[in-house]
């Protein structure tokens, strides 16, 4: 008992200070520092969408800081191989035979900045990594880290040169997050935050890592194994059949019935009961309520849905849809 306990009590330390250290790096970005860790605990993946210049890739850097831990950033490019991330065979000539060289994908937190900007190969090679844990090579299959993490950054303003990720291979991401600018106050504080890291940056000065791969490994753990009533599982159910069927919630006076071409699939059912139970974790409770749900729908589902014409002529967004599906699908 005394362990279990003990062990409780590191991991709200743990959290407290991993919320700390991003929010100290991230300016301004509340809900993306506390959806990046809700996707940590969730063991998925996440994807981060929005304009250049608005901490992406800086999240993804404190919290790799944050973990001490392997951490990789690879800048996809439209010239990139598929071997460049998940690694090749090279012929060795002193001993006459291919040894394996591992990519940058063999790491515990990868960023894969700009994703939209690879081929379809190489997308397709970090999407199998992630779905499968592993990459192969030739005839051999080499396992990833057990913490592997990779957060993907895309930037929608451009579109020239680019290679939109298709909605099925969306699916794979457990979350995406869309971020915008910053408030007026919070850029006054990055201006500030900026200069005085600018003034007194030294090689003292990089951030220490707060916790260790097997904390996160099991805050996972501890996830998993929260409370759920039968009633939230129901509620997560019935908030996924929601978007498969949203004429039976948005059907009043006509509306509803053609806005949405494709629900979420049974692996946004998963994420959904994934990310809510970190979410009542980071939150400080053992067990899961519909508000952990509701919390964390947007980013779950808004990447599995696909909208119809009838929608977007109307200038419904799918975050428009959620939320009115969300108000209208009651908790058990």
């Amino acid at each position: 008992m005394d362990k279990s306990i003990r062990n409780l009590g590191s991991m709200v330390t743990v959290i407290e200070q991993l919320k700390d250290h991003l929010n100290h790096a991230v300016v301004g970005q509340p809900d993306l520092t506390h959806e990046l860790l809700v996707a940590l605990i969730a063991n998925g993946h996440v994807l981060l969408e929005g304009p250049p210049g608005i901490a992406k890739t800086t999240a993804a850097k404190a919290l790799a800081s944050a973990i001490d831990s392997r951490f990789q950033r690879i800048q996809f490019t439209p010239d990139l191989l598929p071997g460049d991330v998940t690694g090749s065979d090279i012929f060795q000539q002193e001993t006459g035979k291919f040894s394996f060289i591992p990519g940058p994908i063999m790491n515990d937190i990868v960023l894969a900045d700009e994703i939209n900007r690879a081929p379809a190969k190489v997308q397709s090679a970090l999407l199998e990594a992630m779905g499968e844990r592993q990459v192969t090579v030739g005839n051999h299959s080499y396992p990833l880290s057990e913490l592997f993490f990779v957060i993907a950054t895309q930037n929608p303003i451009e579109q020239e040169g680019t290679y939109p990720l298709p909605e099925a291979q969306l699916d794979r991401f457990m979350m995406k997050i869309n971020l915008g600018y910053p408030s007026a106050t919070s850029e006054l504080d990055v201006l500030r935050l900026v200069r005085q890291q600018d003034l007194h940056k030294t090689s003292a000065s990089k951030p220490q890592p707060v916790c260790k791969p097997h904390d996160i490994l099991e805050l996972q753990h501890k996830a998993l194994s929260l409370y759920m009533s039968e009633s939230v599982e129901q509620y997560i159910v019935q908030l996924v059949m929601a978007t498969r069927q949203p004429e039976l919630y948005l059907g009043e006076a006509g509306k509803g019935t053609n806005l949405i071409e494709f629900g979420a699939s049974p692996r946004g059912t998963l994420a959904l009961d994934r990310c809510a139970r970190a979410n009542a974790l980071l939150n400080g409770r053992d067990f899961v309520t519909p508000d952990d749900v509701r919390q964390i729908a947007l980013p779950v589902l808004r990447h599995r849905i696909i909208t119809t014409f009838e929608a977007q002529a109307a200038g419904l967004s799918v975050d428009d849809l959620l939320k009115r599906l969300i108000s209208h699908v009651p908790a058990l």
